[in-house]
């Protein structure tokens, strides 16, 4: 908002202007027509930016869309300027984009394109992600001076598994065409959609709930014992909104304010408008002064180790897989089958039960569908072996975090944290940790890029085979060597699935820093690099690059840092990293470098899910 401008808040119209926006999904100039106006006048005006942005040059999709949304409200902003010597006071730009595994679907430009799409996406789940960029314009002295406000939405929709008649049915509509993604979900595109999670306007173009908070936490709301006030100086708190119905229904103009229709009613009307005395108002000593909201989200993280014990003891007491096979269970039933107290027992059942891990009935305790898929130890997307890894490995160094902050983690703990595995026990808990999370995400690596190309691929550290395996499914002219240590070799027939054995994946013992590298068109590199110093990267790198040929590939997943270092997804890998005695996380530049610097060039990027990114480069011809 300009400085010295207010408005007359107008809920009917603000509506109407958003509606307006998600049916046109251009951007939107806001010009005042005076000091105090009813609602806002707006104009759309399509924005004349070329979306020509390198998608591979942004770690994140949705990166990518508020860049773009960005730049369509500026190239808004700067040529109303130009054309009226005045800019309007602000300029909203989005931009939708569809992705799965990390690949960003936009328009089809054909049929064969549509139907390419709708068939990636058929049966799974897929992000919706938009970009909004709010630019506030200024003018001082026919001086143009902009601030761009801007955030994203995430929207996860789940296809239904729908049948090639009716896929060419919706593609022979000719709605796909101008869809990104080749769908639009608030028309014919609905039929397609199994489940929503999130924001359904979102999906349809715009963020609107998001819009609305953005719009009061940047134009300063009013504390609650202002809300009395009839005349408003900004915009109202979100729940000024969530009755909307009684402004609707009013019969009066919402812009009255002073005369009793309006605003003067609504803020009139009830206890709802008043400030309260006592702490949540005025205090008792009439300071004026509220206390501070309640800090429910640290609290939560000030009890979270607490939460994370009681998972681990329940997975290694085997609760989830005695409930698998038996329950529902009694607490004194499962007690005599743990072999623990029943009294402990069932306070563990009931902390698992408020954790969303099982739940209580009248027949005794049972799981949920996530501990049946996830907790029991047989299941084929079972992390309970990581959640043991957790438990015996990670839960000592983090005991002793002060001590690793203080002096260095290689000075607390030297050789502990990096000592070979030597066991089998051990051996095979690592496994099935490093099993657990390639489950979840072997198919987001394995299609994050067309790879089709390959017909060979060697997976250095690849473990059990998990990625392997989906690699394999997804590319059927493709074979696979696992390169990985002995001691891990030896026992990867553990994790073998029944009946999905191919002749196309094999296993080779090997150490990739001493023992020669397999022949192959593509060497990937699957969550190694990040355990080791750039000078054993480089070590590796080169070895890699000596081995593969002109045209080959490299296909590196790790988790690539943002460039914001406070960035919530990478909160995981921060937080290994206070523990770690070598290796390093890395952003997009240092990765782009190593690997260029090792003769891999045109490396792009996509996303594959919450917890890895995955880069693909291309070995160059030597000089």
């Amino acid at each position: 908002m300009p400085p010295g401008a207010s408005y007359t808040w107008d809920h009917k119209a603000f509506v109407r202007w958003c509606l307006a926006y998600v049916t046109d999904h251009h951007v939107f100039q806001l010009r005042p027509r005076h000091r105090r106006i009813k609602g806002l006048r707006f104009e759309v005006v399509p924005s004349r930016f070329k979306e020509k942005l390198d998608k591979a040059s942004f770690p994140t999709p949705y990166a990518y869309a508020i860049e773009t949304a960005k730049q369509k409200a500026l190239e808004v902003a700067r040529r109303m300027h130009q054309k009226d010597l005045r800019a309007p006071d602000v300029v909203i730009g989005a931009d939708t984009i569809v992705t799965i595994g990390g690949l960003i679907l936009e328009k089809p430009v054909d049929k064969q394109d549509a139907y390419r799409m709708l068939s990636r996406l058929n049966g799974k789940e897929h992000s919706v992600f938009t970009g909004v960029a709010i630019v506030h314009c200024c003018t001082t002295d026919a001086q143009l001076d902009l601030e761009v406000s801007e955030f994203h939405e995430e929207t996860t929709v789940k296809f239904s598994e729908l049948s090639e008649e009716l896929l060419w049915e919706y593609i022979d509509s000719g709605e796909p065409m101008d869809k990104a993604g080749g769908y639009g979900i608030q028309a014919l595109g609905g039929m397609l959609v199994e489940h929503v999670r999130g924001d359904f306007l979102n999906v349809v173009g715009f963020p609107l709930n998001h819009f609305c908070k953005k719009l009061v936490e940047l134009y300063s709301p009013p504390r609650r014992e202002d809300l009395r006030r009839v005349k408003h100086d900004s915009i109202p708190p979100v729940d000024t909104f969530e009755n909307l119905s009684d402004v609707e229904g009013s019969g009066s103009d919402p812009a009255q304010g002073d005369d009793g229709g309006g605003h003067g009613r609504a803020e009139a009307g009830g206890d709802r408008t008043r400030a309260p005395a006592g702490p949540q108002g005025t205090d008792s000593h009439g300071t004026g002064e509220s206390p501070p909201p309640f800090p429910a989200g640290l609290l939560e993280l000030i009890d979270g180790f607490k939460a994370s014990k009681a998972l681990f003891v329940a997975c290694k007491l085997n609760v989830f897989d005695v409930l698998k096979v038996d329950g529902p269970l009694k607490a004194v039933d499962i007690a005599g089958k743990i072999d623990a107290s029943v009294c402990g027992t069932e306070r563990l059942l009931d902390v698992c039960v408020a954790l969303g891990l099982l739940e209580k009935t009248d027949r005794g305790y049972r799981n949920t569908e996530l501990a049946d898929v996830h907790l029991a130890s047989d299941g084929e997307y079972s992390l309970h072996g990581l959640a043991m890894h957790s438990n015996d490995r990670f839960w000592s160094l983090f005991t002793d975090l002060e001590l690793a902050v203080r002096e260095g983690a290689s000075a607390a703990f030297g050789r502990k944290a990096e000592e070979p595995v030597q066991s089998k026990h051990k051996t095979l808990q690592f496994m099935r940790a490093m099993h657990g999370f390639a489950m979840l995400t072997a198919c987001q690596v394995a299609t994050a890029f067309d790879l089709s190309r390959f017909t060979s691929a060697c997976d250095l550290g690849g473990c059990t085979g998990a990625l392997a395996r989906a690699l394999t499914q997804e590319y059927p002219r493709l074979k696979v060597t696992v390169f990985d240590l002995p001691e891990v070799i030896e026992h990867v027939t553990c994790f073998q699935p029944e009946g999905r054995r191919t002749d196309r994946i094999s296993f080779m013992p090997g150490d990739f820093f001493k023992d020669d590298l397999p022949e192959a068109d593509l060497y990937i590199l699957s969550r190694i690099l990040h355990e080791w110093p750039d000078d054993k990267v480089c070590e590796l790198l080169s070895r890699v690059s000596s081995r593969c040929k002109p045209g080959g590939g490299i296909l590196v997943a790790e988790k690539v840092l943002e460039d914001k270092p406070a960035a919530r997804d990478s909160l995981p890998a921060s937080l290994n990293l206070l523990v770690r005695t070598q290796g390093s996380e890395r952003g997009l530049p240092e990765y782009r470098g190593l690997l260029e610097r090792h003769g891999f060039r045109d490396v792009r990027l996509a996303h594959a899910g919450g917890r890895l990114d995955v880069m693909l480069g291309t070995r160059a011809s030597p000089p």
